[in-house]
């Protein structure tokens, strides 16, 4: 069949350049003993590199022409095709549910949503690798104190080793994006627990983040309300892009205790 015709609905951008594709496919060679799981390989300008390094590999592809091509023109490929939405895929069905390396030239429209889910899955996908948008590149790998810095920016870097490894021109797609895009790798870091509440960590940052330009003791005031004993702490002048990680993990369990006393003094919050 003739090669696959861009779908704006799917966000595709294929790569034409096959020394960038290389370099992308070396980028899952940190953990050369684990399984490989590409999301988005359109015509495989990236699963052929993938496929030289001897180990097993999956592809899922939504688009229906691109799983046809595919079939087509990589016959190592049989039985390795998954057809559907990573996004709504239960990846532990996955390589009977072992640890895998996740990599790809994500769709812009998903790649944050991509991410999410790699967080949600973190014990299983211990490497992610791939391109996407330069500008959120820059944000997954954003330091304190930098307009960057934000909620994608806190989660990943609380469980990954983040690492911006190039830039990408926009010449080099058909279609070429308005954007440049980045190639960056997740590793998992040495974190098993924070020692405090997973969930009111995200709500924590969540929260204090939507309201970014507030201080903290205004954007915490929808969970703690505007009168609370802890805003005399001068570290809640603070706004939330100044905080690191560990001082958002201080101020989670700040707000857990202050928390349990308003549950057992209700009076605290009136």
């Amino acid at each position: 069949m003739n090669k696959v015709r861009p779908k704006k609905s799917l966000g595709q951008h294929f790569l034409k350049d096959l020394q960038i594709a290389q370099d992308i496919a070396n980028t899952v060679d940190i953990y050369p003993e684990l399984p490989v799981l590409e999301v988005g390989p359109g015509m495989g300008v990236l699963t052929q590199f993938l496929l030289r390094k001897e180990r097993p590999l999956d592809v899922v592809e939504l688009d229906r022409e691109s799983v046809a091509y595919l079939k087509e023109h990589y016959e190592q490929l049989e039985n390795h095709i998954i057809e559907g939405d990573f996004l709504a895929m239960d990846v532990s069905t996955l390589f009977e549910g072992k640890p895998f390396v996740l990599t790809g030239n994500y769709p812009y429209n998903i790649s944050s949503q991509i991410f999410f889910k790699v967080l949600e899955n973190k014990d299983q996908i211990p490497c992610c690798t791939g391109m996407i948008q330069k500008e959120v590149a820059e944000r997954i790998a954003s330091a304190p104190g930098k307009k960057s810095y934000g909620i994608l920016s806190v989660l990943l870097q609380a469980w990954f080793k983040i690492e911006y490894l190039f830039t990408v021109s926009e010449t080099v797609f058909n279609p070429p994006p308005k954007v440049k895009s980045a190639v960056i790798r997740m590793t998992r870091n040495d974190v098993t627990t924070f020692g405090c509440d997973e969930k009111l960590f995200k709500t924590v940052i969540k929260t204090t983040f939507n309201q970014r330009r507030k201080t903290l003791r205004n954007s915490l005031k929808p969970l703690l309300g505007k009168d609370c004993a802890i805003y005399a702490d001068p570290f809640f002048t603070k706004r939330p892009e100044q905080l690191s990680v560990a001082e958002f993990v201080t101020m989670t369990n700040q707000v857990a205790e202050e928390l349990a006393k308003q549950a057992a003094n209700p009076t605290l919050t009136e």
